[in-house]
């Protein structure tokens, strides 16, 4: 297997703990342990001060199973399969559907691994850009248009990394619809999903919605804990996460036994959890209306409609990489540029769920008032 260096990671390697504001993260500020476990219920508080640091179910903890298919409708535990993280789940779902020879169509601009893992495999990818000027709407005709008898998997991902996309739920049942016709697997990336600013726009997972669907969910961008590193399939097809445990027993076999019942502790406290979550971006969102209305000359941007990122513009005549590059130099404020996403517009991700994020924008802002004032 070749693969390309993944431009995201390579990035944060050079800048993540490098730089003191992070202005582009797409994770909410993560939770304290302490604060986590005053959320743990009394079965959970007896699993965790009992835990034995052995080897863990390979599909998951049994309730932690159960919990995660409580968010579904019409799912159950066995038709989850958790993970290390979204990342494993990304590589084995994709290694397992596609092979040389078949296709995947792909939303873009977007999370590197959804296609060159399926480039990786042997596969033929067409990416389906989401552009600016139609406000990062999903183009339903030249989605149809790209599918081919080869086409063994549509990805898709609402709320949208990095525009904060959604759409209407219309469009989305549409989206599933043309999978099932061509006979693909809608492989729908829901990590953002419970980010919903007004909670009427939220949409059904794509499992609930589809038997030939998978969902794609993880603790780290809602549930504002990254560092538990499990994610997890949704799918009513009990083949397909059959052959995908399979393949995993190549990668990490199992989760890590603290990190599972970290994640029960946290799912089972979700509405207070998602609700901090909210709080945070939300209240950030306010301030960075502010910013925009005030430099509305030099940026301008597509408010997101849901999730922790969002995807402005530069429009001060200035490289965004150039831009970037001085503003974390000089003020310790790191944006990610477009250009990691191979993406030919001024753009940059900006990230709203950090809690520094009012000093941060100060920095930045004293900073273009510097250079672009």
């Amino acid at each position: 297997m070749h693969i390309p260096d993944f431009a995201l990671e390579r990035f944060f390697a050079r800048w993540e703990f490098a730089a003191p504001h992070l202005l582009c993260a797409s994770d909410v500020q993560g939770w304290r342990m302490a604060d986590l476990l005053t959320l743990a219920d009394d079965e959970t508080r007896a699993l965790w001060e009992g835990l034995a640091l052995g080897y863990t179910e390979a599909p998951g903890h049994p309730l932690l199973r159960a919990e995660i298919a409580s968010m579904y409708e019409g799912l159950e535990p066995d038709d989850v399969l958790t993970f290390a993280g979204a990342e494993e789940a990304v590589f084995v779902l994709t290694n397992v559907l596609l092979g040389p020879g078949d296709h995947a169509i792909v939303t873009w601009p977007g999370y590197q691994s959804l296609y060159e893992v399926a480039r990786a495999a042997g596969a033929d990818v067409t990416l389906l850009e989401l552009r600016a000027e139609d406000g990062w709407t999903l183009d339903l005709d030249a989605l149809r248009r790209a599918v081919t008898p080869r086409t063994r998997m549509i990805v898709a991902n609402f709320p949208h990394n990095p525009t904060g996309a959604l759409p209407p739920r219309a469009a989305f049942d549409a989206l599933a619809a043309t999978a099932e016709e061509a006979g693909a697997v809608l492989f729908s990336d829901e990590v953002y999903r419970f980010l919903e600013y007004e909670p009427s726009d939220r949409l059904p997972a794509a499992a609930e919605v589809s038997a030939t669907a998978a969902s794609l969910g993880v603790m780290s961008k809602a549930f504002a804990l990254a560092g538990l590193r499990v994610g997890w399939l949704a799918a009513r097809d009990r083949d397909l996460l059959a052959r995908c445990a399979a393949f995993k027993d190549y990668t990490t076999i199992c989760n890590g036994a603290p990190s599972e019942i970290l994640a029960l502790i946290a799912l089972r406290a979700r509405e207070r959890v998602l609700e901090r979550s909210r709080r945070i971006i939300v209240e950030n969102l306010a301030r960075v209306d502010g910013f925009f209305e005030r430099w509305g000359a030099a940026f301008s941007w597509t408010r997101p409609r849901a999730g922790s990122v969002a995807f402005p513009r530069l429009d001060a005549g200035v490289p965004v990489d150039r831009f970037c590059e001085d503003l974390v130099r000089e003020e310790g404020v790191l944006l990610l540029p477009g250009t990691v996403y191979g993406h030919p517009g001024n753009h940059f991700r900006m990230g709203l769920g950090r809690t520094n994020l009012p000093a941060a924008l100060d920095r930045l802002e004293a900073f273009a008032a510097r250079t672009l004032g």
